[in-house]
């Protein structure tokens, strides 16, 4: 076997590629905070924690409370994962949740569910699909130094970044177009 010769893909480096796709094609990370937030949420108001001989329960009127909130915390988690069209309905149901949690769930499974579902509710409502990647060079063709150059089109749909300001946003220059208006975009 030469230095050239690549080698056999593994079944665990294969399964590996194929989990990192799949968790990037939608909000695994949100899911997961989310996911892991409903534990410590329905599982305090039912632990009865032991220190040596003293029993510490935190059992109140509110552990079915806990309980709903909890298992639709876990729910909204899993839907993330595998419904990744309703991110926005589950990263806001997630955040009003955990907000809930607070005086029902003895402070939101002492503050640690409570922001485990808040960042993760937070991140499910602010992740967006990223866009495909192009295989080939069908928008441009690599000119000298490896640089990408853009094949046709104007000046206006591709702003000069060798000009004095390079990329510029602002709206205020009349070289992208904007005439001085600001745009929110």
């Amino acid at each position: 076997m030469s230095a050239e010769t690549p080698a056999a893909v593994g079944q665990f480096t294969r399964r590996r590629l194929q989990f990192r796709g799949w968790r990037g094609a939608r909000p695994f990370w949100a899911g997961l905070l989310v996911l892991l937030g409903g534990f410590p949420i329905m599982y305090f108001p039912y632990a009865h924690l032991q220190f040596g001989n003293l029993t510490v329960a935190m059992a109140t009127t509110a552990g079915a409370g806990s309980l709903i909130i909890g298992v639709l915390l876990v729910v909204l988690g899993v839907s993330l994962w595998f419904q990744k069209h309703v991110r926005v309905f589950a990263g806001i149901a997630a955040i009003l949740l955990a907000l809930v949690s607070i005086p029902v769930a003895n402070f939101g499974g002492f503050i640690i569910g409570f922001m485990l579902s808040l960042v993760g509710g937070a991140l499910a409502v602010a992740w967006a699909p990223g866009e495909p990647v192009e295989s080939g060079s069908a928008k441009g063709d690599k000119g000298e130094g490896g640089a990408f150059e853009v094949s046709g089109g104007d000046s206006a749909s591709a702003p000069s970044l060798s000009a004095p300001g390079g990329d510029d946003r602002s709206g205020t220059s009349p070289a992208n177009g904007a005439n001085g208006r600001h745009s929110a975009g």
